[in-house]
């Protein structure tokens, strides 16, 4: 009797798949309500951009300028930028990536129903790609509530809205197919932790919203992974997790996002390093270098330490957990889980931003400088932090080249560590060697994990 049944059942389900809509109800069945809900408050950006002018080599040499100089190519350029953005609160909240408006100044936000607003930038985010925008509207506007990012599943059904090449509001469907993608999509990657989607996503989508079958956002679409420049079915969109963390950080009055400060060095555990280390499987950070200041290192942890969860949530790459500590957000405590020689532990981390201590005493060279208008800073944690140094660096470092160091070699930077043999420990320490009388140099520097030797005279 159970094999005739099973035998039915397969027979049976050819047709029932094969099945037409039977009633009017069936045959209206589509996306038609949730994009009535949603579109309204995605909006369309247009931003005007002055871009500086094109300058050759030799007009960069103070001696051939005046030859080389043209008037009309030294204007200012206008560019415009197209992209989109998604309101996020009755009073005029909206976010947009960074590359559309970031650089911009002047912006129009104009609405599903043609209203049209200029707005201005409250917090920008290179790293992230993230822009908080403040538009005046004199009543309320529709917005889209955020999702929790940590409920998205992989399979679900989304719908991508934006303004792709500029032809006007459109609605593209797919699934999220991917989640934690770290590092995806090239260009910014931000803070390498992604929502993918199959839901085409073209130029033009940039800001654009991800939402779910709820109305909700789960992301701001942000790029592709393409080698046609159009859509191949892979796009990355931005949590709204971390988008709800600059919310909280625009509204407080910051014009910069402040991400906490691991003050740590690592790298993913794979699986030749699993075996070694007592884990059964690939996964998880080993740290290889902790800073002296690290809020990691206050809380207990040590090199040789794998770090598997930060906030509760599994972390397998260094960008999966600045973004965990940066959706806790500053001035909390995260919990920590780790390995040490097989053993798991926890410890609870303060999340701060990168100490700006010792004092950086940033200097500007004066014009009688060898080296003049280039400005120079002494190293602490924030700025290893802001220029991406490495952790164990120390010294005096080039903030800005001006227009000279590019020509004996320097660029921003570059730690110098001595000048003809005497070490640089602090900006006067160069400002001194650099302003007296001798004519040939010779600079021990730090490029990265690199160090070479930069010889001129004058």
């Amino acid at each position: 009797m159970r094999y005739l049944l099973m035998i039915l059942a397969l027979v049976a389900a050819p047709a029932l798949a094969q099945q037409v809509p039977q009633s009017a109800a069936q045959m209206q069945l589509s996306f038609v309500p949730l994009v009535k809900q949603a579109t309204p408050a995605v909006v369309n950006i247009y931003a005007k951009i002055m871009a500086a002018p094109r300058r050759t080599p030799l007009q960069s040499d103070p001696f051939f300028e005046r030859f080389f100089s043209d008037p009309f190519s030294e204007r200012p350029r206008v560019q415009n930028s197209l992209g989109s953005g998604v309101i996020l609160s009755a009073d005029g909240i909206v976010v947009s990536n960074y590359h559309v408006v970031g650089m911009a100044t002047e912006i129009r936000v104009v609405l599903n129903d043609r209203r049209e607003y200029s707005a201005e930038v409250l917090l920008g985010d290179p790293e992230a790609d993230l822009a908080i925008l403040k538009i005046n509207a004199e009543a309320p506007l529709p917005y889209l509530e955020l999702r929790d990012s940590e409920t998205v599943e992989v399979g679900e059904l989304a719908l991508a809205i934006g303004n792709p090449f500029g032809v006007g509001q459109t609605v593209s469907s797919g699934i999220v197919s991917g989640l934690a993608r770290s590092g995806a999509g090239g260009g910014n990657s931000g803070l390498g932790y992604f929502i993918q989607t199959d839901a085409p996503i073209n130029p033009g989508n940039s800001g654009g919203a991800l939402i779910d079958m709820a109305g909700q956002l789960i992301g701001i679409n942000t790029s592709i992974l393409t080698r046609s420049g159009g859509s191949n079915g892979i796009g990355f969109a931005i949590p709204a997790d971390l988008v709800k963390a600059f919310v909280t950080q625009a509204r407080a009055g910051e014009v910069a996002f402040a991400r906490p400060w691991a003050g740590i060095s690592g790298q993913p555990v794979d699986s030749d390093m699993a075996g070694p280390l007592g884990l059964d499987r690939a996964g998880g950070i080993i740290i290889s270098g902790l800073h002296a200041a690290s809020p990691f290192l206050e809380a207990g942890l040590q090199v040789g330490d794998v770090i598997t969860h930060v906030g509760g949530a599994p972390v397998h790459t260094p960008n999966e957990m600045i973004y965990r500590m940066s959706v806790a957000g500053l001035g909390s405590q995260a919990p920590v889980r780790f390995l040490r020689g097989g053993e798991e532990k926890e410890a609870d981390v303060s999340l701060i931003a990168a100490p700006d201590v010792p004092a950086r005493d940033e200097e500007v060279l004066p014009a009688r400088s060898i080296l003049p208008d280039m400005r120079i800073a002494r190293v602490n944690p924030a700025v290893i932090s802001e220029l991406n140094l490495p952790l164990e660096a120390t010294g005096v470092v080039v903030m800005d080249a001006g227009r000279f160091g590019p020509r004996v070699g320097l660029r921003n930077g570059d730690i110098i560590l001595s000048v003809n043999g005497v070490e640089i420990e602090h900006p006067r320490d160069l400002q001194a060697l650099f302003g007296g009388q001798v004519r040939q140099f010779e600079l021990l520097i730090q490029r990265g994990d690199r160090r070479s030797l930069l010889r001129f005279r004058v």
